[in-house]
């Protein structure tokens, strides 16, 4: 059974995205270990110019790339975009070892995640909060292994 580790910038505080998290966690136990990792957010004044936006950014990868294992998937509005059954197919490819979502902050991830990454990966152009970004990309995990199974749940 594969280990799928989401490292992700911050914490679910709403208990409605705790329940969704919960609920997908639930149904990938039939195909994965999932683990979530919540690393710090650094906190910024609300001025800060470039270069302290650019050191937040940093540290917040260096804390998800310290805490990846196996194959790492970047997830970034910049990366390729799949439809669900070609999710599938890659996640059956990498899932073979360990799996890390690298998903980052509010500023994104830096280049150095990106390039470690085996894959860059977009869900959207559109901008969306990380709370729920989180709880798309596992349903699209749970969804991939559903294909992948040949079950009922994708249409």
């Amino acid at each position: 059974m594969a280990n799928v580790n989401l490292i992700c910038i911050g914490k679910l505080k709403e208990k409605y995205w705790k329940d969704a998290q919960a609920e997908y966690k639930k149904r990938l136990s039939a195909f994965c270990r999932l683990n979530i990792i919540e690393k710090k957010e650094v906190k910024l004044p609300k001025d800060a110019g470039h270069a302290i936006i650019e050191k937040a950014r940093d540290e917040e990868s260096d804390s998800i790339l310290a805490s990846c294992s196996g194959t790492i998937l970047a997830l970034s509005p910049d990366g390729e975009k799949l439809t669900s059954e070609a999710f599938s197919v890659m996640l059956k490819k990498y899932s073979q070892s360990d799996l890390s979502f690298a998903v980052g902050g509010s500023y994104g991830l830096c280049e150095n995640i990106k390039k470690e990454a085996a894959r860059t990966i977009s869900f959207s152009d559109m901008t969306m909060p990380h709370q729920l970004f989180r709880i798309v990309l596992l349903e699209q995990i749970y969804r991939a292994f559903m294909i992948s199974s040949g079950r009922t749940y994708h249409k």
